[in-house]
């Protein structure tokens, strides 16, 4: 698996929290930064590449001659021969006909992503979006004539002033694109972003909470009635579309991450690039360190694993468990009964798989499963 974060956006969306910068400077100096930190780090790197991911910030802010460079130096690095799905994120407004034609010239990309976020355009100016509804419709058919059939959208609920109405008209214009897999967000107020100052100062008045619940409850529905497989809290697919790339996040297969603020997992240590383009092309083109790293303990990697696996209809794997963290076993099962009771959870004779209310309170049954220290486990 390979992470390849680009971190330049047209502009800055109120809502986002990710590491982007808004404006057009200094691309050619990352994209050569970048190319040299993927030859460094590739080296006695064998193992051939499953997965790709060019995720951001907006990736398709690239020029094609740019993601030539990028993917040009993968293929020396590395053994791309075995990639499966290579995805690359996208906003409306980038995929012209031309854009797109050149972007499947580069014969790596078998998936697009596309920033929608909403087909109201009143949801897209409350938010910050540049593209209107009619660009969305147009890149997704841009796409698809392009030649691209794994196409998958980015869809957000819960937004200000929109009702749960508004959210099933968003999902009847779904059933008649040409899409195969479909990313359904909850707006979080993440702190410290435009959104949040927006708030703040009363210029924004966020959704209730009761609406966001409905609306994810419809999304649900939706998708059972119209073979939408549920295979994460977030993302829906029609049959054989499941994203490889993150289903690899969430069972804990190793990961290179290249780019500002890109993360690697081994399977034993975590390391994150600084968010900063200043540091990390300075880092680079002085070989000065641009990262941070740390081995995860047994108690932390049991801990990423409920977050993680608790988001998935898989749920948590007991063979999984009994491998990785046998000395937190009991402990768990113990944890789990609440759950189960209330049907949150459910047990089957190998998992325990959250139920349909179960992925609404994902994160909030995780922390409680969360082990702060090992004094906990041997009270149990």
């Amino acid at each position: 698996m390979i992470y390849i974060h680009i971190p330049f956006c047209r502009r800055k969306c109120t809502y986002c929290a990710f590491f982007s910068l808004a404006g057009q400077q200094e691309k050619d100096r990352y994209v050569d930064a970048l190319c040299q930190e993927i030859e460094r780090r590739s080296r006695g790197y064998n193992t051939p590449v499953k997965t790709l991911y060019f995720g951001g910030g907006t990736p398709s802010q690239l020029s094609p001659q740019q993601l030539n460079r990028i993917v040009a130096t993968l293929h020396r690095c590395f053994d791309l021969s075995h990639v499966a799905e290579a995805t690359i994120e996208a906003n409306p407004d980038d995929l012209t006909p031309q854009y797109l034609q050149d972007i499947a010239a580069l014969h790596i990309f078998n998936r697009i992503s596309i920033g929608v976020q909403s087909f109201r355009d009143s949801d897209l100016l409350t938010i910050g979006r540049i593209h209107n509804s009619q660009q969305a419709l147009q890149a997704i058919d841009n796409a698809y004539r392009a030649g691209f059939d794994n196409i998958t959208i980015d869809l957000i609920y819960g937004l200000p002033k929109q009702t749960v109405d508004d959210w099933q008209h968003q999902l009847q214009m779904v059933e008649q694109l040409p899409i195969q897999h479909l990313s359904c967000y909850a707006l979080t107020v993440e702190p410290h972003t435009i959104l949040d100052q927006q708030i703040r100062k009363g210029i924004v008045q966020p959704a209730p909470e009761a609406t966001a619940i409905e609306q994810y409850n419809l999304l649900c529905q939706w998708a059972l009635e119209h073979g939408w497989d549920q295979y994460e809290v977030s993302n829906f697919c029609r049959a054989g579309h499941r994203s490889l790339h993150n289903s690899r996040y969430w069972n804990r297969t190793p990961y290179l991450g290249f780019g500002a603020a890109a993360h690697s997992f081994d399977g034993i240590s975590r390391r994150w690039n600084c968010s900063s383009l200043r540091q990390y092309c300075e880092g680079i083109e002085q070989q000065k360190q641009y990262y941070e790293e740390e081995t995860l303990s047994p108690r932390d990697a049991f801990n990423e694993y409920m977050m993680t696996a608790l988001r998935t209809t898989a749920g948590i794997d007991k063979q999984t468990v009994n491998r990785l963290f046998a000395p937190y076993s009991d402990y768990l099962r113990q944890q789990l009964q609440p759950y189960l009771q209330s049907q949150l959870l459910i047990e089957t004779a190998t998992a325990y798989q959250p139920t349909q209310q179960g992925l609404l309170h994902a994160d909030g049954i995780a922390s409680e499963l969360f082990i702060l220290n090992d004094e906990e486990t041997s009270l149990c």
